[in-house]
């Protein structure tokens, strides 16, 4: 299905997973001729999904000449599998990276920049894909990563213990005591009420194998942040607490990449991408527009620096 939203082409399709299960996939394209400035992966949040939630992100980067791919994890959003269900962070890594370097590697995208954005529990998602390839992704867009998760958010240790146990038996159960995410992460009370009348979005507690799975990956990145190499900009609100404001410090200080920026937003929440007033929401994608364009046109620079000296040799 192909139609157009305000000068941007937005396709859509359902593709095959290794375990043979549909997953929902859809692409923002600017609609002039140009080729595009780069591709942009989406990599969602927890309980999220792509074409509504993280459509207004999409319209924003393809006007401003990006390619957007996104991608609803198994168990979210449009795609099969229970809801809100991830069994295997893994599977989810996998399924992402076969998707996304399947049109990095075909004709029409040969040679394009590509990066990574990944907003909460897809920050997570964009770090780890990228530690599956390390030098193929040009750099990440790091919003609010869930590299750690916030202490209002996580359960007593005691919980956490008797909770594991349980995942073992009954791994699909909705018991895990959490405080109410969408009242956490947007500031915006509309923007709540839309999360909450979207049906594509997981609004049940979380399932015990999801939240053994986040905790168990979040535990990990925020261990080997060091392993980090590639460019990135991490974005976090000051008033966040749904992921650690301190663990994106963390990252930006220890990570061993050597083109690194931090922004921090002071009174700002989780939802920077769309949770927030527009006046917000504006200082972020300025924000975010300018360092993706910055390093296009450097990489473009060096590109043309290269073909000068190749044609000078001949």
């Amino acid at each position: 299905m192909a139609i157009d939203m305000e000068s941007v082409k937005y396709e859509e399709e359902f593709i095959l997973n290794s375990r043979g299960m549909n997953l929902f996939t859809c692409k923002w394209l600017p609609e002039n001729n140009k080729p595009p400035k780069a591709l942009i992966f989406f990599c969602h949040g927890y309980a999220m999904e792509c074409s509504i939630t993280m459509n207004s992100t999409a319209i924003r980067l393809a006007k401003a000449g990006f390619a957007i791919y996104g991608i609803d994890y198994e168990g979210h959003g449009k795609s099969a599998g229970l809801s809100g269900f991830v069994k295997s962070f893994d599977d989810v890594v996998d399924d992402c990276t076969a998707h996304f370097t399947k049109i990095c590697e075909s004709k029409e995208n040969k040679g394009k920049m590509r990066y990574l954005l990944g907003e909460s529990m897809g920050g997570a998602v964009a770090l780890l894909v990228h530690r599956k390839k390390p030098e193929y992704w040009d750099g990440a867009v790091l919003v609010a990563p869930m590299c750690k998760i916030a202490d209002e958010m996580r359960p007593s240790p005691i919980v956490v213990s008797v909770l594991t146990k349980l995942c073992r038996v009954i791994p699909t159960w909705k018991i895990i005591p959490t405080n109410d995410v969408i009242d956490l992460a947007f500031k915006v009370p509309e923007v709540r009420k839309q999360v909450r009348e979207n049906p594509y979005c997981y609004k049940g507690r979380p399932r015990l194998q999801t939240g053994y799975e986040l905790l168990r990956v979040s535990t990990e990145l925020e261990q080997r942040l060091q392993e980090v190499t590639l460019p990135f900009i991490v974005l976090h609100g000051e008033d966040d607490k749904v992921t650690d404001t301190s663990v994106s410090k963390q990252l930006h200080e220890v990570a061993s990449s050597y083109d690194k920026t931090l922004k921090l937003y002071p009174k700002m929440w989780h939802g920077l991408l769309y949770g927030e007033p527009l006046e917000n929401i504006e200082v972020v994608f300025s924000d975010i527009i300018n360092w993706l364009d910055k390093r296009c046109s450097m990489a473009n620079s060096r590109l043309e620096g290269e073909l000068k000296r190749e044609n000078d040799k001949q």
